[in-house]
C-alpha cells in the first residue's frame, strides 16, 4: 500500500478532504522522524513502535577485491509490531 493509497481510504472513512488528510499524514510522518532523530522512540499502542536500533562495528568482505573493511557502528530506525497488531496479522490469514 503506498502513501496515496492511505491517504484515498482515510478520506474515504472519515469524509475529510484529500488534501487535509495528505496535510496529516505527511504531518505524523515528520513528527515521527524528527522524534527518531532526536533519539526518542515513538510508541503507538496497539500499532507498535518505532525505535532506533544501534549497530556495532562488524569487519565485512569485499568478495570483488578479495579485501576486509570495517563497517563502523551506527544507529538505524526500525519498527517493532505490537503484539495486538501482529496476533491479527497471524489471525487474517
Amino acid at each position: 500500500m503506498t502513501k496515496a493509497e492511505i491517504v484515498n481510504e482515510v478520506a474515504k472513512a472519515t469524509g475529510v478532504e484529500k488534501t487535509t488528510v495528505q496535510a496529516i499524514v505527511e504531518g505524523f510522518m515528520e513528527s515521527v522522524k524528527g522524534s527518531l532523530s532526536k533519539g526518542e522512540p515513538v510508541y503507538l499502542r496497539g500499532f507498535g513502535s518505532f525505535i532506533i536500533k544501534h549497530r556495532a562495528q562488524k569487519a565485512a568482505r569485499n568478495i570483488t577485491k578479495k579485501t576486509t573493511m570495517t563497517i563502523p557502528a551506527h544507529d538505524i530506525p526500525a519498527f517493532k509490531p505490537a503484539k495486538v497488531f501482529v496476533a491479527s496479522v497471524k489471525d487474517e490469514k
